[in-house]
């Protein structure tokens, strides 16, 4: 299967900040556990090469993995060749596009207004990210969804599991959830994971009804 199409199957895209070597599978299990399986590591994050090389590895098929906070060209190689399978990017960056298409890896970039989302998807984008989202709410989506019917759609910024059925109910074809879902920072029993996967639950059992 197609990142973009386990994407779209999946929907939630779990964006992970600060995470670390020690934890990151940790996190990627109990969240697979609670049915997310897409996975964004975000490349500011010391050591993010090392996290989806090892996410890969120990995981296998379980998830799909991929490189956030993308902002050049550059950076989108050295996640391919870490074993990234999808590349996010907050902005849009025709550049970058161009790296994971010549690579054969899924290109989200990030844009906001028609002409952004536009000139992503021509430039090769297989799904764009709207970002951040919450600064215009639900109805925006629906509103850029009625001209760019067939341009793929990801929301990202105040997504939670009040308002991601308004979302979908839009347009969205998946939603991206960073500190709403995940923390690595609070992770630090065996019942901080717990309550991780119970939050998962929570986020797939919404978009499962």
């Amino acid at each position: 299967m197609q990142a973009v199409d386990f994407i779209k199957e999946n929907v939630v895209v779990a964006v992970i900040r600060e995470a670390t070597l020690e934890n990151i599978v940790p996190i990627a299990n109990a969240l697979n556990e609670g049915g997310v399986k897409v996975l964004e590591i975000t490349a500011e994050t010391p050591g993010v090469m090392a996290m989806i090389e090892k996410v890969r590895m120990e995981m296998g098929d379980k998830v799909l993995v991929g490189a956030g906070t993308v902002l050049d060209p550059e950076t989108a190689r050295a996640a391919i060749m870490a074993g990234s399978q999808f590349i996010v990017s907050p902005s849009l960056n025709t550049e970058t596009i161009k790296m994971a298409k010549r690579y054969g890896t899924a290109s989200i970039p990030g844009a906001l207004t028609p002409t952004e989302i536009l000139t992503a998807y021509e430039h090769g984008a297989d799904m764009i990210k709207v970002f951040p989202v919450n600064a215009f709410g639900p109805g925006y989506i629906k509103n850029i969804h009625g001209p760019f019917p067939h341009v793929p759609l990801m929301v990202t910024g105040g997504i939670n599991a009040a308002n991601i059925k308004e979302y979908i109910g839009g347009g969205a074809l998946a939603v991206g959830i960073g500190g709403n879902l995940v923390n690595p920072k609070s992770l630090n029993s065996d019942e901080d994971y717990l309550m991780l996967t119970k939050k998962a639950l929570e986020y797939t059992a919404v978009i499962n009804k």
